[in-house]
């Protein structure tokens, strides 16, 4: 016996179909009682929306203009690039819903870019339709207000004048370098030379004040600010002022031979007041060649009790090393301070270079060069004894030495700038020189005889790359220091190849 239940009584209900009333063709039920064909036919929700558009393109910076002044640097088929052209037609966007954004591939040089959009909108009785287009973006050279500024070359907001009074310039090419380093001459719409040194220029008070706290830490400076008035807005009250940084590098630089304040001398653990400057970076490194003792004099303290030079490295003579020895035994002061562990101290007996051979009168002189020089060869040194040198503190002091030795010459200085095997970046074609060729040369030289002066500076190969069992006899950068120099253009050819 089968047992029929309620539900089995009951007729499953199925879904009827319309016919379109435009096509007649068989749909299911919908408000508009159109099929999707038709309905796209008779209504565009489109309609209203520009399906071209122009993109302005800086053709210096490469930068797009973000709608209303913004320019934004954006690669090509970017996020960046996507939202500049959905910003073009952003108030005819408003009337649909937005579902898809997406590149189509156009020649790189084409000057075009093409968007296909996906859009969403509720027609006739709560039905909803989607629909997809292509806009089309012609890109325009334009010039942005930072270019033209540039291109201008004479359009400036603030400058920074950088000085220093000084015989030669070695703190400007240690300045250069570490300039480029860091990149922070980008942002300069001009840099001129000076008889005293460099002026940089600024579209921005901003970028100069930047500059300017980036010399204080990177060299024992100080600065002065003004401002002038160049306009005035008597209705908005706003006023339009051009700012200038006056910034005074000290006038000691490397190889310098210097004479401190008794006071000071002291206080930098009881030194002697006779000091040569080794390098000059954030601080003014001294060292006592008589005792091997070294300090560091930062900004702040050198203007407090500034100090000159009591010669120059023009103002050296060659000295030829008769004979040489090495001080075993030394005397250390009370309070005395940290002491050089690079250098060697020696006695040295010297004669001038210019009266070999004329006697046989000997000058014994203290040097802190020990570890490189020997009998026969040359060094630079201050005649101290025959100099007439105007200086207060060293009137004043008692049992000065006759002769002090700077640097030691290596001889052959063609075959030394021959065999060198890498370079240095500059600014501009010309660079930021305010010497002369002999003036770079010297900056070179000191680069590869002091390891502690070049680690703020990116060193390049020049050329074929150097072999590291290439012995020679004068001083070297070590392949290890330098980098490679490569360019896009170097990438390029390099892929051809492969």
């Amino acid at each position: 016996m089968n047992v029929i239940g309620i539900s089995d009584l009951v007729p499953t209900q199925t879904q009827g179909k319309i016919l379109c009333c435009e096509c007649g063709s068989e749909i299911e039920p919908n408000p508009s009682n159109m099929c999707v064909d038709c309905l796209r036919c008779k209504v565009d929700i489109t309609d209203g929306i520009p399906k071209h558009g122009n993109l302005l393109q800086c053709k210096n910076c490469v930068r797009y203009l973000s709608p209303p002044v913004a320019w934004i640097p954006a690669q090509p088929e970017s996020r960046e690039l996507l939202a500049i052209c959905l910003k073009r037609i952003k108030s005819a966007l408003q009337r649909v819903r937005l579902v898809d954004a997406s590149f189509i591939w156009t020649e790189p040089h084409s000057k075009r870019v093409k968007v296909k959009i996906t859009v969403q909108k509720e027609v006739e009785g709560g039905t909803f339709l989607e629909q997809t287009f292509v806009v089309e973006y012609v890109i325009h050279n334009h010039m942005c207000p930072d270019c033209h500024r540039v291109e201008a070359k004479d359009y400036w907001n603030s400058s920074v004048q950088v000085r220093q009074k000084a015989g030669h310039k070695k703190t400007f090419y240690y300045l250069e370098q570490v300039i480029l380093k860091h990149k922070m001459h980008q942002n300069t719409t001009k840099i001129s030379q000076k008889p005293n040194g460099l002026d940089f220029y600024y579209s921005s008070k901003q970028d100069a004040r930047k500059f300017t706290d980036f010399l204080m830490c990177a060299l024992p400076c100080k600065y002065q600010s003004s401002q002038k008035l160049i306009s005035h807005d008597t209705h908005s009250n706003t006023f339009n002022y051009k700012t200038s940084f006056s910034v005074e590098l000290p006038p000691v630089c490397k190889d310098d031979i210097v004479c401190l304040p008794k006071k000071l001398s002291q206080q930098l653990g009881n030194l002697g007041q006779l000091l040569l400057c080794v390098r000059v970076t954030n601080c003014i490194h001294l060292i006592d060649f008589s005792s091997l003792q070294i300090a560091e004099v930062n900004g702040s303290l050198y203007w407090r009790h500034p100090f000159q030079s009591i010669c120059t490295p023009k103002s050296l003579i060659e000295f030829t090393i008769m004979e040489i020895e090495i001080v075993k035994q030394r005397h250390f002061k009370s309070g005395q301070g940290v002491v050089s562990n690079k250098h060697v101290l020696a006695d040295c007996w010297v004669i001038k270079s210019s009266e070999l051979g004329m006697h046989d009168e000997y000058i014994h002189v203290r040097t802190h060069l020990g570890h490189l020089l020997k009998p026969g060869d040359a060094a630079l040194g201050l005649d101290l004894k025959n100099s007439n040198v105007n200086n207060d503190d060293l009137d004043k002091m008692k049992g000065m030495p006759d002769v002090i030795l700077v640097r030691k010459v290596f001889a052959d200085r063609q075959r030394r700038r021959r065999r060198r095997n890498w370079k240095l970046q500059r600014i501009g074609e010309r660079g930021s020189s305010v010497d002369g060729e002999e003036g770079y040369t010297e900056f070179l030289e000191d680069l590869e005889e002091d390891k502690e002066f070049r680690k703020n500076i990116d060193i390049y190969i020049d050329g074929e790359v150097p072999s590291s069992a290439d012995e020679t006899e004068f001083p070297s950068v070590s392949l290890q220091e330098m980098l490679q120099d490569l360019s896009i253009k170097d990438d390029v050819e390099m892929e051809g190849e492969s």
